[in-house]
């Protein structure tokens, strides 16, 4: 069964081009979401094997929405995406459990190399 992920970015260019890389290497797009708040709600919605969650986006950040979804379930797969320039926010976003990150602007072989790292 193909890995099922939930993309979450503000910007629904940067989903197309997450969606695009991951469809193209076999993995299904169960979802996305443009905010930290729509990601916890479609989480507890159809429960995706992995989540690719940017970091700054209005509403809800994507480290509280990380938090979030951590208490909902403490073995979620959070992949981070952030812009140059965000270490000390990536730093936060890993100890408050996401599995790995990726910069932007994406590079194809660095996501599906994190999200296999990550599915293991």
């Amino acid at each position: 069964m193909a890995n099922r992920i939930l993309i979450v970015d503000d910007a629904a260019f940067m989903r197309m081009m997450i969606r695009d890389i991951l469809t193209k290497n076999g993995y299904e797009v169960v979802g996305e979401a443009q905010d930290g708040s729509q990601a916890v709600e479609k989480f507890k919605e159809l429960k995706p094997d992995l989540i690719t969650m940017d970091i700054t986006m209005p509403e809800m950040d994507g480290i509280s929405a990380l938090k979030e979804i951590k208490k909902l379930d403490p073995n979620a797969r959070v992949i981070m995406c952030s812009a140059m320039g965000q270490q000390a926010m990536v730093i936060d976003a890993i100890q408050a459990g996401a599995k790995d990150f990726i910069v932007k602007p994406f590079q194809a072989d660095r996501v599906i190399e994190a999200i296999k790292k990550t599915l293991g």
